[in-house]
């Protein structure tokens, strides 16, 4: 039997099951029919006191039928009442005004079991009307009941059984209609059409995604998917798309019906899916508690004019509902299926447009689109929709309960298609092993619409006698793609062709036609289009459906009102290569450009004579190029772009600028007419404003396109020369350039290695280079980036970077960066994709105050974050931060099992809620660093009472430098006893415990239960119970052997001053050249200092092996790797280390103080400086790195200047 006969058989069978179904489902009617009344709140509180309401909508002029009227106790059938509907005293209550209107009872539904157990043994038979002996209703018993009540009861029963039959046809009808729309799939041949389930391979779904516009072009977007290895991902089947995944989810459908918004880019299968989960839903295959599937595509919608009703719009699409009011009630189980969102050609204004509740209400669609899509109308319903990832923004985060995404095919998937795609095993394998030779065909592969025209290609290809060469490239495979589509239509048309390798003249034309279509659509933005559009580039529309592999035709033939066609390109990659031959053409063939003169000016980067000054000669003296004009306009219009849509365009055109790809499109382009020595020149000044774009471009995305123009053009020399400094290993010594970073960032985004750890500072030292490296976080599983003048505008792109699919990051340390609160909010953005595998994010030290707390909450709430290591360190959080992290029975700070709050000015008000979630059997910290936090000994009492409880998990306590005496010990002493079998490693060093403390925590290294493998109690002096970090106050002498011959060092070799000449002895450690002395303390721990300065000073530490002769870098402080400074000059403050220079911005009381305090913790990798003014204590500056040897201070001292050493109190 042919696939049609079966798929009839089957609708047929699927018809009868449904039928006989349904019958069985009625057994629950009396109890589903009395919990129906119970949710129907909205029709109890629009009933009138009256036994006998009106159902007529005033508001609608449409509404299906009379009302039945009861007044003169005469029960006529009118138009929408069945002539066998019985008599009743009750009227059907269906009416379009009513939110939950009746539609399918509860009995209509599959799986309603348990009304057998229940039902009693009574010869009295169901009052309701049945066909099946398998059908009957539970009886209804008169031994206590009141006949009155039994009446009701019966004439309800008539009533749902009339609105059970009415809503039964167009439920099977609908059904039936789009099973034969949807079981065929039209690949782009003419006159082929193929069952759905003999070509139709799933396709990878994952849950995740999120709200913000990826600024990469899709093609780049599927690149960077492709390389990334095998990783845990929650996976979707396309008919589980309606079923919430997680807990929130399940939550937010009892309130309302699942929202899922899928994303997708361009060809990767939105659409196809959405057909076979519609098909399988109406072939009785999946998704049978369904009542209704509506769909309704963007690109039908932009057809309709006028006002409608949601009813009325829907009886556009579906016919079959005229013969009810409404289908909107708490039973019916409806999905609205909303296709294409980017193809809508309309604002969804979801602020501005009128709220409205009610289905009969009429709107423009916009306006009925952005209810729906709210909930306002039909808010049991279920909702789907599909876009594409730039579009998915338009709707609101509050209206979507779940996202997914679609990713293509994998590797699995691939081939599978790809062999049924080729019948011929032979030569599946052929094309297969082809495929995975070219890189770049085989990540586009991924794309089931190119895989498609990739199988076409080479299938044709392949059987031919005289084999040309076959497609390595996009534009190499478009060509053939175009050639091959031609012939096939040729051949079909049964046209005679004089030469079947090379298109006709008519052929010619059409496809330049078509080609001037795409450039103005692309312009545009848009996919799709209408007859209109065809009509102002010259196509006459029944000429264009001779093209549909080209051009796909979609009739919309279920509208009734709307016989209108729908056009589209098979691919958006097919239509930017078309769009380049059209700009191309029209330079060559018409003189004409496709970008006016005054569009250049848009871009930020150009003004009238950038070419001038980048080319040293004059435009107007030289000879004018047509050619280069193009380019260099086309350029800079895609940089414009803030989503890269014409960046794909701009590599196709300047691949098509050599000979070579034009030759492929045999003749379809004008001849330039120039010589080979011209063409040349205009390559080479192409290449030059290219090259020169890369070095003004901020963008990261949009400079790594024009890389892939240079490699376009042949033209590799920089990302070469790159190559050639990475493999030498010399990269960490070089000072790369702007430009040079990101050359370098292509490189490694190029490749198909994963990097396992990637060190931005290891790669630049300038704040420029860092931000165009920022990209290269989601080729990486662990990403360092501490120290690098990052601000809050970097989390945008790291934010993005987390959301970008399959992105194998895993721990991002952003630490030592002016992120401040709004950074944290950009990149909770990426922490909140369900696809986001960050682990460890370490924060310290990025001016966060409380108001982040709040936000990382946010982010950790989300449904399989993965977030279990959280450094907060040196922020400026307080007690209220701790609440904010703590609050709740089910804090999301659970789930963590590492929290740093060193140093976050924490007081013994914090220490109450963070026991309370020590103590909670949900917690799973297991480290809890609290150093450098004023807790005392309330504080630490308070936190013992979470330790001692046997739910706390905790490992690891650090207290270190916390004002704890021999009162917060015994505290801690008690809570190990009773609960002693989890703590390992307790610090409480800097700390003055006294001889009883160190007693009552020392024999815990005898407790056979308890035995810590770490007991810090190192540095426990009674002037450790000072607040911050003068606590770790130490005593410093200058060196007289180290001091410059003008520096006289007095005071006990506490203060410095510049002198005339002193008579110093030779000495190896003297600084000849730089007025430079160091300290006789090397130091490591942690150690606190103050310095009175007068005049121009630096104020340093240094390794001691820095150099001490010559006038080198490598012998002054801050200029070598070696040291690290903070300098006073012309009333201004600077950062040094390594010749790199940080700007301090001036302090609010202007000038600076004269007393600095420096903090230096060597084991942390921190160096602090302090302005002390009034005895408060402001943060200047803080250098972190590793530090590998002590460190001693040291000090510049300038003309007329002079430094001392405090004594620290």
């Amino acid at each position: 039997m042919s696939h049609s006969g079966d798929r009839e058989e089957g609708t047929t069978a699927s018809k009868r099951s449904l039928l006989e179904g349904t019958a069985a489902s009625k057994r629950s009617l009396l109890e589903g029919t009395t919990a129906s009344k119970r949710k129907r709140r909205r029709v109890h509180q629009e009933r009138p006191d009256s036994p006998v309401p009106s159902c007529q909508s005033e508001k609608d002029e449409h509404t299906m039928g009379r009302p039945i009227d009861f007044r003169e106790g005469d029960l006529s059938s009118e138009q929408g009442v069945r002539p066998e509907r019985p008599d009743s005293l009750v009227p059907c209550c269906v009416s379009m005004k009513s939110g939950h209107s009746m539609g399918l009872p509860e009995y209509f539904r599959k799986g309603e079991q348990g009304v057998h157990q229940e039902r009693s043994d009574s010869p009295v038979p169901s009052c309701v009307p049945m066909k099946s002996n398998h059908t009957m209703e539970r009886p209804v018993s008169f031994g206590e009941g009141d006949l009155s009540s039994h009446q009701g009861r019966v004439q309800h029963e008539k009533s749902t059984q009339m609105k059970f039959q009415t809503v039964l046809r167009p439920h099977q009808d609908i059904k039936t209609k789009l099973g034969l729309k949807y079981q065929h799939l039209s690949e782009g041949h003419q006159g082929k059409r193929t069952l759905v389930k003999d070509i139709y391979t799933d396709l990878y779904i994952t849950e995740g995604g999120s709200g913000w516009i990826n600024e990469e072009h899709e093609v780049r977007q599927i690149e960077m998917a492709f390389k990334r290895e095998n990783t845990q991902e929650t996976t979707i089947k396309s008919n589980d798309i309606f079923k919430p995944v997680s807990q929130q989810q399940w939550d937010n459908t009892k309130l309302r019906g699942l929202r899922n918004l899928t994303k997708g880019i361009a060809g990767i299968g939105k659409t196809v899916t959405v057909q076979k989960v519609i098909l399988d839903w109406a072939e009785g295959e999946a998704n049978q508690d369904i009542d209704f599937m509506f769909p309704l595509p963007f690109r039908d919608l932009n057809l309709i004019k006028g006002q409608y009703s949601l009813m009325q719009l829907l009886s556009l699409y579906f016919p079959e509902l005229k013969e009810i009011d409404s289908i909107e009630d708490d039973e019916t189980k409806t999905v609205f299926i909303l296709d294409g969102l980017d193809e809508y050609r309309l604002h969804l204004d979801f602020k501005n447009n009128q709220k409205c509740y009610d289905v009969t209400e009429s709107n423009s669609v916009d306006v009925l689109l952005t209810n729906l899509i709210e909930g306002n109308m039909f808010p049991s319903a279920l909702l789907w929709i599909t876009t594409r990832p730039a579009a998915a923004n338009q709707i609101p985060p509050e209206c979507v309960d779940q996202v997914t995404e679609i990713r293509g095919f994998n590797e699995a998937q691939k081939d599978e298609y790809l062999r049924k795609k080729i019948t011929n095993p032979n030569l599946a394998n052929n094309i297969i092993k082809h495929i995975k030779s070219s890189r770049t065909l085989h990540i586009m592969c991924h794309i089931p619409v190119f895989c498609w025209i990739s199988a076409t290609v080479l299938e044709m290809m392949l059987k031919q006698e005289e084999k040309d060469e076959i497609p390595n490239t996009l534009i190499q495979m478009y060509s053939q793609f175009i050639l091959i589509q031609t012939s096939v239509k040729n051949k079909y048309n049964k046209a005679t062709e004089t030469n079947p390798k090379e298109p006709s003249q008519t052929d010619k034309e059409m496809i330049l036609k078509l080609s001037k279509l795409a450039f103005q659509q692309l312009q545009k933005g848009n996919l799709i289009f209408y007859e209109e559009d065809l009509r102002e580039c010259g196509i006459d529309v029944t000429e264009a459906s001779g093209y549909s592999a080209l051009c796909t035709e979609i009739f919309i033939e279920e509208c009734g009102l709307y016989h209108k066609k729908v056009f589209s390109f098979v691919h958006l990659s097919l239509q930017e290569f078309l769009a380049a031959v059209h700009a191309l053409e029209s330079c060559l063939g018409k003189e004409e450009h496709v970008f006016p003169p005054k569009a250049v000016t848009q871009s930020p980067f150009h003004c009238d004579d950038v070419e001038d000054n980048d080319d040293g000669d004059d435009v107007e003296v030289r000879k004018p190029d047509k050619l280069y004009d193009l380019y260099r306009r086309a350029v800079d219009q895609a940089l414009i772009s803030k989503n890269g849509h014409l960046d794909l365009f701009l590599r196709f055109l300047m691949g098509l600028s050599l000979k070579s790809n034009q030759d492929l499109l045999k003749g379809l382009l004008t001849q330039a007419g120039s010589t080979t020595q011209q063409n040349m020149e205009t390559l080479k000044r192409t290449e030059k404003y290219l090259s020169d774009k890369i070095k003004k471009e901020s963008s990261p995305e949009r400079t790594i396109n024009l890389f892939h123009c240079l490699n376009e053009l042949g033209a590799n020399s920089l990302v070469e020369n790159m190559q050639i400094t990475l493999r030498s290993g010399i990269l960490s010594e070089a000072k790369l350039q702007p430009h040079q970073c990101s050359a370098l960032t292509y490189l490694l985004l190029m490749s198909e290695d994963v990097l396992e750890e990637f060190d931005l500072k290891r790669y630049n030292r300038s704040a420029e280079g860092y931000q165009r490296f920022l990209p290269v976080v989601k080729n990486c599983k662990r990403a360092l980036l501490s120290s690098c003048n990052l601000n809050y505008e970097s989390c945008k792109t790291l934010g993005l970077a987390l959301q970008t699919s399959k992105c194998l990051l895993k721990e991002l340390d952003i630490s030592y960066n002016h992120l401040e609160d709004r950074g944290v909010e950009l990149l909770c953005a990426g922490l909140t994709s369900p696809i986001c595998k960050i682990q460890t994010l370490v924060l310290a030290r990025c001016k966060l105050t409380s108001k982040s707390c709040e936000t990382l909450i946010s982010a950790l709430r989300t449904p399989n974050c993965l977030l279990r290591d959280l450094i907060l360190s040196y922020n400026h959080l307080e007690d209220r931060g701790v609440k904010l992290l703590c609050a709740g029975p089910a804090t999301p700070i659970f789930n963590i099992r590492t929290l740093d709050l060193g140093h976050c000015g924490l007081t013994e008000g914090c220490c109450l809620y963070l026991a309370s979630v020590l103590r909670s059997p949900n917690s799973q910290i297991k480290k809890l660093e609290l150093r450098d936090n004023d807790l005392k000994d309330a504080g630490v009492t308070q936190l013992s009472t979470g330790m001692e409880d046997p739910n706390c998990k905790l490992h690891a306590l650090g207290l270190s430098g916390c004002l704890v005496t021999e009162e917060g010990c015994a505290s801690l002493a008690s809570a190990l006893r009773s609960n002693p079998f989890n703590l390992r490693e307790l610090d409480l060093s800097y700390n003055y415990p006294g001889d009883s403390g160190v007693k009552l925590l020392s024999a815990g290294l005898d407790n056979l239960q308890w035995r810590p493998e770490k007991l810090s109690m190192d540095h426990c002096e009674n002037d450790r119970l000072k607040s911050g970090p003068r606590k770790y106050a130490c005593d410093l002498t200058l060196d007289l052997n180290t001091a410059y011959t003008h520096l006289s060092v007095s005071e006990e070799n506490r203060n410095v001053t510049f002198s005339e000449l002193q008579p110093y002895p030779v000495h190896t450690e003297r600084f000849d050249y730089w007025n430079q002395v160091l300290c006789s303390e090397g130091l490591t721990g942690r150690c606190y200092w103050e310095v009175e300065r007068n005049g121009e000073v630096v104020i340093a530490v240094t390794y001691k092996g820095i150099s001490r002769k010559g006038k080198d870098d490598d012998s002054r402080l801050g200029y070598n790797d070696k040291s690290w400074s903070l300098d006073f000059y012309d009333n201004r403050c600077f950062a040094y280390h390594h010749s790199k220079k940080t700007s301090i911005p001036d302090p609010a009381s202007s000038p600076w103080p004269n007393r600095v305090g420096v903090y230096l913790d060597w084991p942390a990798g921190t160096l602090s400086f302090y302005s002390i003014s009034s005895d408060t204590l402001s943060h200047i500056h803080t250098f972190h790195c590793t530090f590998t040897e002590p460190l001693y201070p040291g000090f510049w001292v300038g003309s007329d200047s002079s430094v001392s050493l405090c004594q620290v109190k």
